[in-house]
């Protein structure tokens, strides 16, 4: 994901101070990675830099001075590039659970009880996704970030469900190389 350009996002709804940045990505991306306020003030100093970002004034409000920032012209048109701009799939998908498989078949050890294992850590995670996304305060964003990686999950669930169905073939190719 584009820090600079989530940034960006956000600040397309009007000025705000670095804490408030930090703040609502945490909220409007909810299965990421909560930004650290180092990574949020130091990509706000490279989008003024480079023109896509400008200080806005400042602010107190009794405590500690706040820098507000907005988004310049060039900086809406950067993010509309971005928005556009099609993300090419994956040529390769490397997943750690299929390199467990494959390590697990080479090594001979017991990668269909790995397979269920995982299945059942799978499982419990999409009943917890499920919850989130069906919870009465459950956001769009919310509803949206555990739809995706809900779908994802079951990806995971019918990729692992065909290699279980197929150990044995696997497991007597590697034997008969």
């Amino acid at each position: 994901m584009s820090t600079r350009h989530i940034l960006l996002g956000l600040l397309a709804g009007g000025p705000s101070h670095g804490y408030d940045l930090k703040r609502r990505h945490d909220e409007r991306f909810p299965q990421a990675r909560p930004l650290a306020y180092g990574q949020v003030y130091t990509t706000l100093q490279r989008l003024v830099r480079d023109d896509l970002a400008e200080v806005d004034g400042t602010d107190s409000d009794g405590g500690p001075e706040r820098t507000r920032y907005r988004s310049t012209d060039e900086g809406s048109r950067e993010l509309a590039r971005w928005t556009g701009e099609i993300t090419p799939p994956a040529p390769f998908v490397t997943n750690e659970i299929f390199a467990k498989v494959v390590c697990a078949i080479l090594a001979s050890t017991d990668p269909d009880k790995y397979l269920r294992t995982q299945r059942a850590a799978h499982m419990e995670r999409m009943r917890e996704l499920t919850a989130v996304k069906t919870a009465k305060d459950a956001d769009l964003a919310t509803v949206l970030s555990a739809d995706y990686a809900l779908s994802h999950l079951d990806a995971d669930l019918r990729w692992m469900t065909t290699t279980a169905a197929r150990l044995t073939t696997l497991t007597a190719e590697v034997d008969a190389a």
